[in-house]
């Protein structure tokens, strides 16, 4: 537990049980841990050295954790500091040095690609973006741990999902998986490329366009080229349908969903008034106004009203 900070699994064990102990020969240390005492002779001597603890025959103490291991933290994270710097110098050095075919990479080995496509997600600060297509092979939708990971770290990701996939063995169970986690799904008759897009500055996408089941891959790093795909995905995403899960099924949000009520919900949210305000007009309990937000927002496929209001607008639903 103690080795991000330095520490060895044999110097951890006996500075636990001198912390335990708050003082103890070395032979009363080694009969504790199992260790020959030669061993245990190295491990308080280098201890000692670090300032985790002090004395000597016959008596060793420990130094308070709160000081001495506090100290190894303190440095420990100043070295990540120091790293994260310099991993982003290397990046934008990377990123604007050397010539315009960096830009792209090529990726051909399906190990390569597939190494990549776990990277760019473990990466990922604030969004991941993807375009799906019926019958994934390099990287089959069960096998993206990274994506997991990445939703419970913050990570917002939005899919734009080819209609035809649903026919996938086990895509509707994944699906439903994928927006209890918190993505965001929509729907469209046709996705002509799979894709996927990180924090606006990677994307991956096949070589071969015609070809979902070739390994061949091409990383596109922050470019005009990027800015093109960026834009499609975003094209593509207001065409498309939120999904929900209901009880049963799957279920799509056209704009024709919305019914007499829900329209005048909005349409008095959108004049500003307040909850109490608009549950009083239209003879509701804040319960139920607050249950058809949420619905609206649902149908939306937003996280806020401020974005219901704006897609409200753009889909003219009131």
């Amino acid at each position: 537990m103690l080795e991000p900070i330095g520490l060895d699994a044999a110097e951890e064990d006996v500075y636990r049980q001198l912390v335990a102990r708050r003082l103890a020969r070395a032979e009363d240390l080694a009969e504790a841990t199992g260790r020959c005492a030669a061993e245990i002779g190295d491990v308080l001597a280098s201890l000692i050295e670090r300032g985790l603890a002090s004395g000597g025959d016959p008596v060793f103490v420990p130094a308070p954790p709160s000081v001495s291991l506090g100290a190894l933290l303190r440095r420990r994270q100043a070295d990540l500091r120091d790293a994260e710097f310099a991993v982003a110098a290397l990046a934008e050095e990377y990123r604007t040095s050397g010539l315009p075919n960096d830009v792209i990479e090529i990726l051909t080995d399906i190990q390569a690609v597939r190494r990549r496509f776990f990277q760019i997600q473990e990466a990922a600060r604030d969004e991941v973006c993807s375009m799906v297509v019926p019958d994934l092979r390099v990287v089959p939708h069960r096998k993206n741990t990274a994506e997991g990971a990445a939703l419970r770290r913050g990570v917002r990701y939005r899919a734009l999902l080819d209609r035809r996939a649903f026919s996938g063995p086990d895509m509707t169970d994944d699906i439903r998986a994928s927006l209890a986690a918190g993505q965001q799904i929509r729907v469209v008759d046709t996705v002509p490329i799979k894709m996927m897009i990180v924090d606006g500055e990677t994307a991956l996408l096949p070589l071969y366009g015609d070809r979902h089941d070739s390994p061949a891959s091409i990383l596109i790093h922050r470019s005009g080229l990027l800015s093109v795909l960026i834009s499609y995905f975003e094209a593509e995403w207001e065409r498309g349908y939120p999904l929900r899960a209901g009880p049963s099924e799957l279920i799509e949000t056209h704009p024709d969903d919305l019914d007499d009520l829900d329209r005048q919900v909005l349409a008095l949210l959108l004049s500003g008034l307040t909850d109490q305000a608009i549950a009083g007009q239209l003879g509701l309990s804040a319960r139920t106004l607050h249950r058809r937000i949420r619905q609206l927002m649902g149908k939306a496929g937003v996280d806020s009203r401020i974005q219901l209001g704006w897609v409200a607008a753009r889909k003219q639903w009131a």
